[in-house]
């Protein structure tokens, strides 16, 4: 081992020790439950208030493809203020079974309020609902029918239709009358109609108990750990239950915490990739004669990627089977695309000689590898990414869809000259951006209803560039496309499956 393999690897180690240091820097007392009410089997994080004795208690709602370990810093803050916070996985999320549906997850939160209050361990009247994007909707729908205190919505998902937001794109169709000392908060960079909507949800009530804040400088997802959003927060509580204004923020640092990590993550990755995979000495299947230009096989897979959109538009091919809410749709989208780029161009297809000759074993076992590293530091920190029993059972056969994809995107790259190509991953990723490009169409002009792929588009850039890199170095040393195609299957497919909901 070289010194600059050890000099990466310290780096590496480092930042990760650094990051565990931000998420531990302060201490919670939390345990998880199993709430059955109304059969709903939700995991539930219940954090207790640091003073021991509960002023009041807050139930808070994730949203669509988060979890519970996503408003974990929202907690912290809520117990910060001695208030006993409840927190769940809805259904086909996190650690809480399947199916998943908005309106399976508004019956089931519903529920949960229902029994807390049953089982006295939550008063009505001393119980704030909070929530963020879907559970932002979903809290002030379960307000309007179970009378609470108030509600906290973080950017609430839309609850009626609206220029720029089909009915396809929208959880709920009937926005209920916004319940009494209700704030909605909305952040500075949101989707235009999600603020223009959360501020008609409050001018449309006739109480003037409720209001709404738009946070400066904050999205849909960093209105989350802002602090002006938890200054409104704070005082809001404070208003309703008479906590403490001035209790101290949470000293935990998740964002930042799990970016460390994952950096750190990304460079102790190479040097285990190429020790898990020898360097090749004789090429299976040298493509890079064959390869299309780069602006032919654009071309090739944009158009193949729109034909195939249209395809699915339509009502002949079924693509639920795979059970994965809208990950499905992914998954034979990118079946679909794959076979067509091969068919077009089956002068790539390596003999079935070359196919048999494949390092394929010590690949396998580093993408998995790979898979559980990455997803206990993000178990860690921020989201709640260990594949459950019900998540493996779909991994075959998600893993069998996004493979022919794969396999044609590495021919059409042909070899990877060095481990790191920065021109073959900029190709890369422009053949992807083509793909999503095809997708934005099918959500705005055909109304697929796939808006998730839409919405985490920010996850899909981040996975894409360290998936690519881990890929060309894997092409670089095995010097075969089919190895390195399954390789990056495996990575997207359980991606997929840790962050698309259960359906």
């Amino acid at each position: 081992m070289n010194r600059r393999t050890l000099l990466q690897g310290g780096a590496g180690l480092l930042l990760c020790a650094l990051g565990f240091f931000l998420i531990h820097r302060d201490s919670y007392d939390v345990h998880t439950v199993l709430a059955t009410a109304g059969g709903c089997r939700m995991a539930t994080d219940i954090y207790e208030p640091r003073s021991g004795t509960p002023l009041g208690s807050v139930v808070l709602f994730h949203g669509l493809a988060a979890n519970k370990k996503v408003m974990a810093f929202n907690a912290q803050e809520f117990a910060n203020q001695d208030l006993r916070v409840f927190v769940p996985d809805l259904p086909g999320h996190g650690r809480t079974p399947g199916p998943y549906s908005a309106d399976r997850a508004g019956s089931c939160a519903l529920a949960l309020v229902r029994d807390l209050a049953t089982r006295k361990a939550s008063i009505p009247e001393r119980t704030i609902l909070a929530g963020h994007s879907l559970g932002g909707a979903i809290a002030i729908r379960v307000a309007a029918l179970f009378p609470v205190a108030g509600v906290i919505a973080l950017s609430p998902a839309p609850m009626q239709t609206a220029r720029g937001f089909s009915p396809e794109m929208i959880p709920f169709h009937n926005a209920p009358v916004l319940p009494p000392h209700s704030l909605v908060l909305t952040g500075q960079w949101e989707p235009g109609p999600i603020k223009v909507l959360a501020q008609q949800l409050v001018s449309s009530s006739s109480d003037p108990s409720s209001k709404y804040r738009m946070i400066p400088h904050t999205s849909h997802v960093s209105i989350l750990f802002s602090s002006e959003t938890f200054s409104e927060l704070r005082s809001w509580t404070s208003q309703l239950l008479g906590t403490d204004p001035a209790a101290p923020f949470p000293k935990n640092m998740p964002p930042l915490a799990c970016l460390l990590g994952l950096l750190g993550l990304s460079l102790l990755a190479p040097p285990f990739i190429r020790e898990m995979n020898p360097v090749a000495t004789v090429s299976v299947s040298n493509t890079s004669a064959l390869a299309p230009s780069f602006l032919t096989g654009l071309g090739i897979i944009g158009i193949i990627s729109l034909a195939v959109v249209l395809a699915l538009a339509s009502s002949f091919i079924p693509f639920h089977f795979v059970h994965v809410f809208q990950g499905d749709y992914l998954g034979v989208f990118l079946f679909l695309t794959g076979i067509g780029a091969l068919a077009l161009r089956r002068s790539l297809f390596p003999s079935f000689k070359a196919l048999l000759a494949t390092p394929v074993a010590s690949a396998i076992a580093s993408a998995l590898v790979l898979v559980l590293l990455f997803a206990a530091w993000l178990e860690l920190t921020f989201y709640e990414t260990w594949l459950t029993p019900a998540r493996w059972l779909r991994f075959p056969l998600l893993f069998v869809l996004v493979l022919p994809w794969h396999f044609a995107e590495e021919l059409f790259l042909g070899d990877s000259k060095k481990s790191v190509h920065l021109p073959r991953l900029g190709k890369a990723l422009s053949f992807r951006a083509a793909v999503f490009l095809s997708l934005l169409l099918g959500i705005l002009v055909l109304h697929s209803g796939e808006v998730l792929l839409f919405l985490l588009l920010a996850y899909f850039v981040v996975f894409s560039v360290i998936q690519r890199l881990a890929c060309d170095l894997v092409r670089f040393r095995t010097l075969s496309p089919a190895t390195t195609a399954i390789f990056g299957a495996i990575l997207l497919a359980a991606f997929a499956l840790a962050i698309f909901p259960v359906a």
